[in-house]
């Protein structure tokens, strides 16, 4: 039995069939946002959501029959579990009679299930897992990044408040406008009202009335605070997102690589061929280790000069 399942499991028909009904299941739940046409085709879109429902039971059946006496194994993959957890969501929702606040939260899990793409294309699982293994550098950008927007809102409500105090009279305020300036949505119209004036650009008449600005022109200062604040935040800290996610794709990569490589010895060994590749991975790291040493070596004489 589980011999079967895990060769159904493994079949590419199998494999495609989960895609395309995947894919089914994003189309009707987006049928569904048409109220109107959804109302005249209830009975075959409902057919259809049992259907993939359906489906998605019956694969995560075969899957649990495919690990033999050892059925807590499909549990081990986290997108198994995510894939379950959205199955179950699917199944309780028209079972189980409970709160009109917390039903159509049952109901929502419907709209997860295109997230399935996910666990069924192998590319969108190595994306996924580069990004979550990039969380923790990209605290430490973040971490710099509030820097950034701390230092210069507090220098913009010191520069800036009695000219402009739509965008920088409090701390709070002027760090939401810089954000704005950071996507660089219209960030120049808030770069000319400090360096030409409330009065002379961007203040209406019924804004200068209500906010009662002290208009006062800062050209060079101006120009200097904000393509600074834009050329740091915009290209600097976006560099350092690239690089932080570059890296974790490459990590990724090495680690799909030896998965796929530990699955094709499985499937079909060639003992020449397979020695070659180890022996190649054991040249590499022999060289990053003596490139180590090398620069131990360059850092020890340069100490001593």
């Amino acid at each position: 039995m589980s011999s079967n399942c895990k060769s159904i499991v493994n079949s590419k028909f199998f494999q495609r069939l989960i895609l395309v009904t995947i894919l089914l299941a994003g189309v009707v739940v987006g049928v569904q946002t048409f109220k109107a046409f959804a109302g005249e085709h209830a009975i075959v879109l409902n057919t259809l959501d049992s259907f993939i429902l359906g489906i998605f039971v019956i694969e995560a059946v075969i899957k649990i029959l495919a690990e033999g006496n050892r059925p807590q194994n499909y549990f081990k993959n986290p997108w198994n579990v995510f894939d379950f957890i959205i199955v179950v969501a699917c199944l309780l929702g028209p079972v189980i009679h409970l709160g009109g606040d917390f039903l159509p939260v049952l109901r929502l899990a419907r709209i997860l299930r295109v997230l399935r793409l996910v666990s069924a294309i192998p590319k969108l699982q190595l994306l996924v897992s580069c990004l979550l293994r990039s969380l923790p550098s990209m605290f430490y950008v973040s971490i710099l990044l509030f820097l950034l927007f701390y230092i210069y809102g507090t220098m913009a409500v010191f520069l800036f408040a009695e000219n402009d105090p739509i965008h920088f009279r409090n701390l709070q305020t002027s760090i939401l406008s810089l954000f704005r300036v950071v996507t660089l949505e219209d960030w120049t119209d808030v770069m000319y009202i400090n360096m030409y004036g409330s009065e002379n650009y961007g203040y209406s008449s019924n804004d200068l009335a209500k906010w009662s600005p002290i208009s006062s022109a800062s050209p060079l200062g101006g120009a200097l605070f904000f393509v600074s604040f834009v050329l740091i935040g915009t290209m600097i800290v976006l560099n350092l997102v690239i690089g932080v996610i570059m890296n974790s794709m490459d990590e990724s990569n090495a680690e799909m690589k030896i998965k796929q490589e530990l699955i094709r010895r499985k499937t079909s060994p060639e003992p020449l061929r397979d020695g070659i590749y180890d022996l190649q991975l054991k040249m590499e790291k022999i060289a990053g280790e003596m490139e180590l040493i090398k620069k131990l070596l360059e850092e020890k004489k340069s100490g001593q000069n």
